[in-house]
C-alpha cells in the first residue's frame, strides 16, 4: 500500500508540474514571443513522458494491491478505495478526488492552448498569403480570385 501511495503522490507532483508547464506555455502564447514555444512545448513533452513512466509504475503497484485485498487485476481507484480500510480508503479516495480535479484543469487548459496556436498559426498564414497575393476579388460563380506577386520590391523606382 505504501508503494502505491508513494507513487500516486509522485503522479500527482507530475500532474501539477504539467499544468503549471500547459500555463507557462499559455503565457508565451498569449505574449506573441515565440521565440520561448519550442523550449515551453518540449518541457511539456518532458513531463508527458515522466507521466507515462510513472503510469506504469502505477499499474504494477495497483495491481499488488489488487492481489493483496482480492480484486481483479487493473483495479480502479475507487474500486481499491472501497475495498480497503481507513485511513487507506481516505487517502484512495483523496487521490481520486484530486487526479480528477488537476486532469479537468489540464484538459481545459489545453484546449486553451490550442486555441491560441490555431489563431496565432491563422494569422501568420494570412500574414504571409498578403505578402504574396494582391486582395482577391471574386468571381460571378463566387469564386476567389487572386493575382499572385511577382516581387515584394518595386524596382521601377
Amino acid at each position: 500500500m505504501e508503494d502505491l501511495s508513494s507513487v500516486l503522490w509522485r503522479e500527482r507532483e507530475l500532474l501539477e508540474t504539467l499544468l503549471f508547464k500547459l500555463e507557462v506555455e499559455q503565457l508565451v502564447l498569449a505574449s506573441g514571443r515565440t521565440r520561448w514555444l519550442a523550449p515551453a512545448a518540449r518541457e511539456i513533452e518532458d513531463v508527458l513522458e515522466n507521466i507515462r513512466q510513472t503510469e506504469l509504475l502505477r499499474a504494477v503497484e495497483a495491481d499488488a494491491v489488487a492481489a493483496e485485498l482480492g480484486l481483479d487485476p487493473n483495479p480502479s481507484l475507487q474500486q481499491i478505495a472501497e475495498a480497503s480500510e481507513e485511513p487507506w480508503r481516505t487517502l484512495w479516495l483523496d487521490h481520486r478526488s484530486t487526479f480528477a480535479e488537476v486532469s479537468a484543469e489540464i484538459q481545459t487548459m489545453a484546449e486553451n492552448n490550442r486555441e491560441l496556436l490555431t489563431s496565432g498559426y491563422q494569422a501568420a498564414q494570412a500574414t504571409l498569403l498578403s505578402m504574396s497575393e494582391e486582395p482577391g476579388t471574386y468571381t460571378a460563380a463566387g469564386t476567389a480570385v487572386t493575382e499572385r506577386r511577382t516581387s515584394f520590391v518595386d524596382r521601377s523606382i
